[in-house]
């Protein structure tokens, strides 16, 4: 009966979505009206990242059951949106199809398929292991249409879409799918691993592998901490007491990079937080994320564990997709057994794959790596001339450059806590949005 309540007072308040070009000399501001749900504010980011927006600010208010969230975007080359077709498409879709962010609330979102065969993967990292994957999927006659690699703290989580390879879709005999599941496993399982290997077929199609990804992860458990591993660079997450006004803060300092606000929120999400009030503020080099929070049961956090744990699983969300190692791209004519050649050759020259995206448009191959040495080291470029050679330099192409990342500068935290930065003020003192008539 609630359920039917809530799904009444949504149809008579439907999402209201403002669009604004003038109020910002970089950026295109949008702000978005809402009756709040848990979930909806990372299901709205999620559509914005979806179309390749970037969220440069963002400043989020959804006390008394209601939300109200201003976002300022720029595409990907750091220019305010100019298409018309696409303002219309963001403010048309939130507005009136309310049924593109209910498919998402509570999951990645999943249909049927016929044309693929989702395959979920999440064990021990370790150098070839892709290579070992594909090559598996190779002898068995499946074709990797599109595929997303993420590895974290010594775990790795793949999910793949495949088919097969003489009729061209989805693999459903079951024989053939036990074989596939048995010899996959095998591939993930290592000696002396305290883990056990997770491993999932199924003829559904995820409509977000990211999320999906960040929740393989997550329940791996890769936010716990190795010895091993050198952590100088990890995100500055503090989590303090708000005890006046019943809430947790959750302050984030960290490198500045596209589709962070996004990993953040997922986190906080999928952990069953919800945001209540919160600061986005992007730099050159740094962005501050500043957060008001209470766990869906309504309570803040209320234990020192706890607190931990949240410190340690928002470091490791927006670790995730850090871009670790050198980038190279590949863009070439799609075949059967590329990406088993492809990473093959990656192997034999010593280097490891931190993150892959696989793809196929057509007739075409598009994938991207992540790579390192064998240490987790820069690639030498010697290396990587020579692949290029063997290859084909028109093939496979460098993005950026070979040089180590800059650290950030190490310069003391902003805050931008509610109590202060709106201290006398409005959303329509920012002048961010202009009234409508």
């Amino acid at each position: 009966m609630d359920d039917e309540f809530a799904k009444l007072i949504r149809r008579m308040n439907p999402p209201r979505v403002v669009i604004d070009n003038d109020v910002c000399e970089h950026a295109t501001v949008i702000q978005v009206d809402s009756v709040n749900r848990h979930g909806i504010l990372l299901e709205v980011i999620q559509f914005l990242v979806d179309l390749n927006l970037v969220i440069t600010k963002a400043y989020i208010s959804s006390d008394g059951g209601y939300l109200m969230d201003v976002f300022y975007v720029t595409d990907i080359n750091g220019q305010k949106i100019g298409d018309q077709a696409t303002i219309s498409y963001i403010k048309t879709t939130v507005e009136t199809n309310a049924s593109f962010l209910n498919s998402m609330r509570s999951s990645v979102g999943v249909v049927p398929s016929k044309e693929y065969t989702s395959i979920e993967l999440t064990g021990t990292d370790r150098p070839g292991l892709l290579s070992e994957v594909s090559a598996v999927l190779t002898d068995l006659s499946c074709s990797v249409v599109s595929a997303e690699i993420w590895t974290h703290n010594g775990r790795a989580a793949a999910l793949l879409h495949v088919k097969d390879q003489s009729s061209g879709c989805a693999i459903e005999d079951q024989k053939r799918l036990l074989k596939i599941k048995k010899l996959l496993c095998n591939v993930l399982r290592t000696n002396g691993d305290l883990r056990t290997p997770s491993m999932s077929i199924s003829s559904a199609r995820v409509l977000h592998g990211e999320r999906r990804l960040h929740q393989m992860l997550f329940a791996d458990r890769d936010f716990e901490r190795l010895d091993c591993v050198n952590y100088n660079s990890r995100p500055h997450v503090t989590i303090l007491d708000c005890s006046d006004r019943d809430y947790t803060a959750v302050t984030i300092r960290s490198k500045d990079r596209p589709k962070l606000l996004f990993d953040t929120v997922c986190c906080l999400t999928d952990m069953q937080y919800v945001v209540y009030h919160g600061t986005v503020v992007t730099g050159r080099m740094e962005a501050y994320q500043e957060y008001y929070i209470k766990h869906v049961d309504g309570f803040p956090i209320s234990s020192e564990a706890e607190r931990q744990r949240v410190m340690a699983c928002l470091e490791a969300a927006i670790e995730r997709r850090a871009s670790e190692g050198l980038e190279l791209e590949l863009y070439t004519d799609d075949r059967f057994g590329l990406l088993s050649d492809i990473t093959r050759i990656l192997r034999e020259y010593g280097l490891c794959i931190r993150r892959a995206e696989i793809s196929t448009m057509g007739r075409k191959a598009k994938d991207t790596f992540f790579v390192t040495d064998a240490s987790g080291n820069p690639v030498d470029p010697k290396i990587v001339d020579s692949i290029q050679h063997q290859i084909g330099r028109t093939i496979l192409q460098v993005k950026g450059n070979l040089n180590t990342p800059p650290k950030l500068p190490q310069e003391p935290a902003r805050s931008f806590f509610f109590t202060n930065f709106f201290k006398g003020r409005s959303f329509q003192s920012f002048k961010l949005i202009k009234s409508c008539s």
